[in-house]
C-alpha cells in the first residue's frame, strides 16, 4: 500500500478480505464465497453512503453468482454520468480477476478493449495475483474501477466522446 493517497489507503482497510479460496466451481465452498463477497460488497457500499460517496449498484444476475449487472457513475463538472456495469466471475476465480465492462463507452477510449471491458493489465492485475484470494468484487470496483473512471471520464467527456444525457435529450428535441 505504499505509495497510495490516504483516502484509497483508508477505504482498502475497510473493506473485509475473504478467506475462501473458491470459484464457481468449487459447489459449496463457492457458496461461501459467494457470502464472503456479498459480505464485503455490503461494507464497501455502506462506508461509500456514510461518506457521500455512492457511485455504484449492483448484484448476480444469476442464482450461481457468476454473472453481475448493475450500474455506475461518475460526476464530473457537475453532471453525473451513469453506465451500465457487467461483468462474469471467471472460472478460475478468484486467481483471476473478473473483467469489468462498460459496453455503452466501447471503442471510445484506448484503455478499453473487446466489448467495453475495462484494461487493468498494468495496475490492478498484478495487485489481484498479490492478494490472492483475500480480494474479492467489491476490492475490483475500488481498486480497478473507480480509479479507471476517475481517469477516463473527465478525458471522454472533456474531448466530446461522451455527452451527459441532458445534452443528448435537448439536442434530439432541436
Amino acid at each position: 500500500m505504499e505509495g497510495w493517497d490516504p483516502n484509497t489507503k483508508s477505504t482498502l482497510t475497510q473493506i473485509p478480505l475473504l478467506t475462501t479460496k473458491a470459484g464457481p466451481r468449487d459447489g459449496a465452498a463457492w457458496t461461501s464465497r459467494l457470502k464472503e463477497e456479498y459480505k464485503a460488497l455490503i461494507a464497501y457500499t455502506s462506508m461509500n453512503k456514510s461518506k457521500d460517496n455512492d457511485w455504484f449498484r449492483i448484484s448476480a444476475a444469476n442464482p450461481e453468482g457468476t454473472r453481475w449487472k448493475g450500474k455506475c457513475w461518475y460526476v464530473h463538472n457537475l453532471l453525473k454520468y451513469e453506465f451500465d456495469l457487467q461483468f462474469d466471475i471467471p472460472v478460475t476465480y478468484p486467481a483471476t480477476a473478473p473483467e469489468l465492462e462498460l459496453p455503452e463507452l466501447d471503442g471510445k477510449t484506448e484503455k478499453m478493449y473487446r466489448g467495453g471491458k475495462i484494461c487493468l493489465t498494468v495496475h490492478f492485475k498484478p495487485l489481484w495475483a498479490k492478494n490472492c484470494p483475500r480480494f474479492g468484487i467489491a476490492h475490483a470496483l475500488c481498486l480497478g474501477l473507480a480509479p479507471w473512471l476517475a481517469a477516463e471520464i473527465p478525458i471522454l467527456v472533456d474531448s466530446g466522446m461522451i455527452k451527459h444525457k441532458d445534452d443528448v435529450a435537448s439536442s434530439s428535441e432541436s
